[in-house]
């Protein structure tokens, strides 16, 4: 019984190592920004696809800017929708090329999808990203030290607004009804990298979530604010 107990204690303490928010044994990753000012951050993983101007359009309206973590395969399939993004003034992650998940992959695997990424954001973008989030939010051994490499910060979440899923009702009360000083939400504006999702849903979540923060007095930061 003690031996099962210790297995089942094993298993949990790994599997909180791989996903758990705020577990640092893997890499050095945030999940949540200061409780000392009341604001938050959108974050939107797997772009840029067709919908991204969409969900600009939205931010720019409302005066908010937001922090996308970019897969390298949609970017090296639409540069121009990832250079209007930081061209808005938005921030650029770094979301691996291809959005494989990282659990059992090589060192070497990780630096190949991180290193690849990297080179390109920086050349499309014009600057080098420093946030970093592994697809589907899980992290694996070795991984630390390919971050280090690239001086890479790992970003969790407060809220997972499951938005390719949800209807957008749904996705807005969940964000919103999340919405607490510190609060790093994540968004998509993709789907891993499928190069023509539908976005829809997330989209009019988006205007809804946008419009009440704002109208609840919430000031909406890119990543390097919130922290």
């Amino acid at each position: 019984m003690i031996a099962e107990v210790g297995a089942l204690a094993a298993v949990g303490g790994a599997a909180w190592a791989v996903r758990g928010r705020s577990s640092q044994l893997l890499a050095p990753s945030v999940w949540r920004g200061k409780r000392t000012q009341k604001a938050v951050a959108l974050t939107f993983d797997d772009g840029p696809s067709p919908g991204t101007a969409a969900i600009l359009d939205l931010l720019a309206q409302a005066d908010a800017t937001a922090t996308f973590f970019e897969c390298g395969q949609n970017v090296e399939r639409h540069p121009e929708l990832a250079r209007a993004v930081s061209a808005a003034g938005h921030e650029i992650g770094n979301h691996t090329w291809s959005h494989r998940r990282l659990d059992f992959a090589s060192r070497a695997t990780m630096r190949e999808e991180i290193g690849r990424t990297q080179q390109l954001l920086t050349d499309v973008h014009g600057t080098t990203p420093h946030w970093f989030r592994a697809p589907f939010g899980v992290r694996w051994w070795g991984l630390g030290q390919v971050q280090a490499e690239f001086a890479l910060q790992g970003v969790m979440w407060t809220c997972l607004a499951r938005d390719w899923k949800l209807p957008a009702a749904q996705i807005a009360n969940r964000v919103t009804s999340a919405a607490e000083n510190g609060a790093i939400i994540c968004l998509h504006d993709g789907r891993g990298t499928d190069p023509n999702p539908d976005i829809n849903q997330t989209v009019a979540a988006v205007a809804t979530i946008l419009h009440r923060l704002r109208a609840d007095g919430w000031a909406i930061l890119p990543i390097g604010k919130l922290i």
